[in-house]
């Protein structure tokens, strides 16, 4: 019988999160890799360089308040956390642990990595249950939990589509374990397994789930490795996982076996490559393209900068700057999507970015923001969160609608409103067979707060602006601030010191106020407009320059309420395309601050398609606070069949919320 959910939800601020991600596992409780072990700390020795020199600031001690992403937060945690654990429910794939462990009749449902999806709804509802307790949401985890352990092997092994019946498995899943890593996902299961348990278990204290990871990580552990089967799986995430067992047990062999997995990847001694299809045609350090799967690659290079970060080597650091030069110059959207090609969902050759068949999966918008996220923690360079912020703010946000239960999988820059985008409701799908974007929402949504903010000793990174409420230590003392603002509409924020103390603050001047549209020099604005900003403390104007994409503002002893203003000018700005990009030659864009705009047909009656864009269009922005749950606008003239009509663009990230028809992100420019 299927069970429908509805979860109770209490009042007061909702601030979700994921940022387990990275260091929020190393303020848990020690926790040894046997049940009443002795601390991990005391069984094993770590790494000579501990992790990231930059510590993200954790995401329960940040809380967002503010008009913009307050309420996405609370609608992920009211609808889309509930809704996709009842699409679960209704899909089989609960029911599959259930089947797995004996408790409940029937063969298995769905496609063969169906459990990962499970894993990834428990990892975002835990990071709900961190900051906003519900013993309802508590109670069914627990039960969710249950089928899991059942479904469990007794020497580990988890992989229902094969424990359930493999004579019946799906796509051939039930032949002997490990036999098609390439196909079978086995390994990325669990890795997504990992870090729903790590979350699971710092949100609860409990070891439920924790106790069924590192029985399998343990057995993983006996069968892959120097010496023993030399596979990698054809689709990486275990590697991230395992990272992330590896800071809560303390257990090495963990981290070690996340490295086996970066480095045998390419490596033909012991395994048939796979191709560049999932970057095993050569070792990561002889790597310089992205190719391939998009997910697959951007999981693979965060995975390999926490390996090497934690390592303290820098093996990985040249091909991993290459590569992302690479898609920074020629291989990613203005909307911060990459992965161009839908035949593989993937990246296709250099300078190929086009439109309407743009696949920019909303999983490889999240896989480049997790890994751009990391590489600022390695080198505190602006340039990285420029990225992140694009893509957080257009690639990603298009991914789920106002409402949480619609959502789309491929996120194209054009569209005629009738092919491929004509199903669900305005183009976005309830569900899908294969819903992996849908629960990577439901994880990475929360994220925000561990996002905000990052300290490295006596210096505290601000990387977005956002506002929010945040108490941390710097230097070991605690330090509390406010950040107040309507970004990204106004570009205005305001810093309040409420606990103060020695503290050297680096704030983030992004790349758009800085004229750089993107890294790489893919895109530039078509205007020589320099746009400006301004800083103030308790009023007083201050002289700074950036560096690295960051101001520095040091004080030795800042005060209870001091108070930091920033001022950054804000603009539309026409974005014109590399030469190279055929798809965009001839075209322009339009985006003000971090947001990127998109015609609809809906606010353009005449159609889009065929519109033109003047040189000097009088282009004006205003706040609408009565369209799409308020956003900016931008209006203006256009040009149809030598006709100056009436313009109006809106947020990319806003389309496909009223009628179906035409868009454009990209239109003629003249």
């Amino acid at each position: 019988m299927k069970k429908t959910i509805t979860f109770h939800t209490l009042n007061g601020p909702s601030i979700t999160t994921l940022m387990a991600l990275l260091f929020a596992v190393l303020l848990l409780p020690n926790c040894s890799s046997e049940k009443g072990g002795e601390p991990a700390a005391q069984q094993t020795s770590t790494p000579a360089n501990n992790d990231y020199p930059i510590a993200p600031v954790p995401f329960t001690s940040v809380h967002i308040e503010d008009d913009f992403w307050q309420p996405r937060l609370e609608i992920n945690r009211e609808v889309t956390v509930p809704y996709t654990f009842q699409k679960s429910e209704e899909t089989g794939r609960i029911s599959n642990f259930a089947k797995a462990g004996g408790l409940e009749e029937g063969e298995f449902e769905g496609i063969y990595f169906n459990d990962s999806d499970v894993f990834k709804i428990i990892e975002g509802a835990s990071y709900s249950l961190q900051v906003d307790p519900d013993p309802e949401l508590k109670a069914y985890l627990d039960e969710v939990i249950a089928k899991i352990a059942a479904a469990q092997e007794p020497d580990g092994y988890l992989y229902t589509n094969r424990t359930i019946n493999p004579e019946k498995a799906a796509d051939g899943g039930g032949e002997n374990r490990w036999t098609n890593l390439r196909v079978h996902h086995e390994l990325y299961n669990v890795g997504h397994m990992y870090e729903a348990a790590v979350a699971h278990y710092q949100a609860t204290g409990e070891r439920t789930l924790l106790d069924v990871a590192i029985k399998n990580a343990n057995l993983i552990d006996s069968v892959f490795g120097p010496g023993k089967n030399m596979g990698v799986p054809g689709h990486q995430e275990i590697e991230i996982g395992l990272v992330k067992l590896y800071r809560v047990t303390g257990e090495r062999k963990y981290l070690e076996l996340a490295k086996f997995f970066v480095d045998q990847r390419g490596n033909a001694a012991g395994h048939e490559l796979y191709g560049e299809y999932s970057q095993d045609h050569k070792p990561l350090a002889q790597q310089d393209k992205a190719v391939g799967h998009a997910v697959r690659a951007g999981y693979y290079y965060a995975g390999a900068t926490d390996v090497a970060a934690i390592y303290g080597t820098d093996e990985y650091d040249a091909a991993l700057q290459r590569i992302w030069d690479n898609i920074v110059s020629t291989k990613i959207y203005l909307t911060g999507g990459i992965g161009a090609e839908p035949q593989h969902e993937g990246f296709g050759p250099d300078y190929e970015l086009p439109n309407a068949t743009a696949y920019t999966e909303t999983c490889a918008a999240i896989a480049l923001m997790l890994w751009n996220h990391r590489l600022f923690l390695l080198k505190g360079d602006a340039k990285y969160m420029d990225v992140f912020e694009r893509t957080l703010y257009n690639g990603f946000l298009a991914g789920v609608s106002f409402e949480g239960n619609t959502f789309f999988y491929p996120n194209p820059l054009e569209t005629d409103g009738v092919h491929k985008f004509n199903q669900g409701v305005c183009g976005r799908s309830p569900w899908f067979d294969c819903s992996c974007c849908p629960v990577n929402v439901v994880r990475i949504m929360p994220s925000l707060p561990g996002y905000i903010y990052a300290t490295q000793g006596e210096t505290v990174y601000v990387n977005l602006y956002i506002g929010n409420r945040a108490e941390f230590e710097v230097n070991g003392q605690p330090f509390a601030v406010k950040q107040t603002t309507n970004y990204p509409w106004d570009g205005k924020v305001s810093f309040t010191i409420q606990k103060g103390g020695a503290a050297q603050f680096k704030f983030r001047i992004p790349g758009w106020l800085r004229n750089e549209v993107m890294p790489g020099g893919l895109y530039r604005y078509a205007d020589d407009e320099q746009l400006g900003f301004e800083v103030a403390v308790n009023g007083e104007k201050q002289d700074v320059t950036a560096e690295k994409g960051y101001i520095t503002l040091a004080k030795e002893n800042w005060k209870e309420n001091d108070e930091i203003t920033l001022t950054f000018d804000m603009a539309v700005r026409k974005v014109v395309a590399n030469e190279n990009v055929a798809a965009d030659k001839g075209k322009a864009a339009l985006e003000r601050g971090p947001v990127v705009y998109c015609a609809e047909e809906v606010d353009n009656p005449r159609g889009v398609l065929n519109l033109e864009l003047g040189k000097n269009d009088g282009f004006e922005y205003v706040y609408d606070e009565e369209l799409l749950n308020g956003v900016g606008k931008i209006t203006g003239q256009a040009y149809m069949a030598e006709k100056n009509v009436p313009f109006q663009a809106i947020p990319y990230y806003a389309w496909a919320h009223r009628k179906m028809g035409e868009m454009a992100v990209w239109l003629t420019a003249r």
